[in-house]
């Protein structure tokens, strides 16, 4: 698995840990995994762009 895969199954993880969180009425903690979460997708995008690159 690549580094960009698993960088989208975290992002993936993230998400769905932000919504369990804001369904029991975790307010900080949803905040938290957000921002986790912009994170590993800026990361991801990062990956992608360095995969554009190497294929060239």
């Amino acid at each position: 698995m690549s580094r960009g895969d698993e960088l989208k199954e975290l992002a993936s993880e993230l998400s769905r840990a932000a919504e369990a969180a804001r369904r029991v009425g975790l307010p900080t903690t949803v905040y938290l995994l957000s921002m986790a979460l912009v994170e590993v997708r800026e990361a991801v995008a990062a990956a992608d762009d360095g995969d554009d690159d190497s294929a060239a």
